[in-house]
């Protein structure tokens, strides 16, 4: 997950008009006009395939690979997010907001503390959410919590290994520092937060255990495997041990 901190506020800029770019392909501008059905269509086949590349790979995959898994030339994934710190802006602040909204559906619909939080983290883990968590909600959390100095390293991440076809696990230095105003991480932190307290209240949940934690499990109980029912037994199985991992026990 490689974000350059020089081009983050580069890709924030850019990614207010990516997604609907000049007609004639004029870069810089903006347009009010709905994009064309192919450029729409496009443009879908990209999100989906950088979805699916970064979760395999991890943000340090190349856009080249996005392209081949769209089927379109790298020329028309530039076209629509002009460097690759827009691509991954775009699809981190996507996977925030449906992290977000997957932990307020878990408020609104238990009544019950731990069942509220167990419920987010398997809906979370059992929807791939974990692969793409952003990272610098990660390090967010971290750094809140415990008090970490910004050099603090992120939770290994998936990378391919080089001339290899299996994947493997690599620690990978911090990225980007999120903005104090970035409102989707904040949001995000807020609303695990509230899940977390009302866990630790009622007593169901490990005192030391921090919004942090219930993060680095989403971000590792969602394994990449190449077949699908295999990747969600294993899915199931890793959470069920980490779930029991969190959960307070009687003195």
């Amino acid at each position: 997950m490689h974000v350059q901190d020089s081009h983050w506020s580069s890709a924030l800029a850019a990614g207010a008009t990516m997604s609907a770019p000049t007609g004639g392909g004029r870069p810089g501008g903006a347009r009010t006009t709905p994009l064309r059905v192919d450029a729409q269509r496009n443009l879908e086949h990209v999100l989906r395939a950088a979805r699916e590349v970064f979760g395999e790979l991890g943000y340090g995959a190349p856009m080249e690979d996005v392209a081949r898994r769209a089927r379109v030339g790298v020329g028309t994934v530039y076209r629509r997010f002009p460097s690759k710190d827009v691509l991954v802006r775009r699809i981190a602040e996507e996977e925030t907001s449906r992290l977000t909204d997957q932990a307020r559906a878990a408020l609104g619909q238990e009544d019950e503390p731990w069942s509220a939080l167990s419920r987010f983290l398997r809906t979370s883990v059992a929807s791939g959410a974990g692969r793409l968590l952003p990272p610098q909600v990660l390090r967010v959390g971290v750094a809140e919590e415990h008090g970490l100095p910004d050099h603090a390293r992120l939770p290994q991440q998936r990378t391919q290994a080089a001339g290899a076809g299996e994947l493997r696990l690599v620690s990978e230095a911090p990225v980007a520092v999120v903005a104090e105003d970035d409102a989707g991480a904040a949001q995000l932190l807020d609303v695990v937060g509230q899940l977390v307290d009302r866990a630790r209240a009622a007593g169901e949940l490990r005192p030391d255990v921090s919004v942090s934690d219930v993060l680095l499990v989403i971000a590792t109980a969602a394994p990449s495997l190449p077949d699908a029912a295999q990747q969600a037994a294993a899915s199931a199985r890793l959470l069920d041990i980490l779930l029991e991992g969190l959960r307070s026990r009687p003195a």
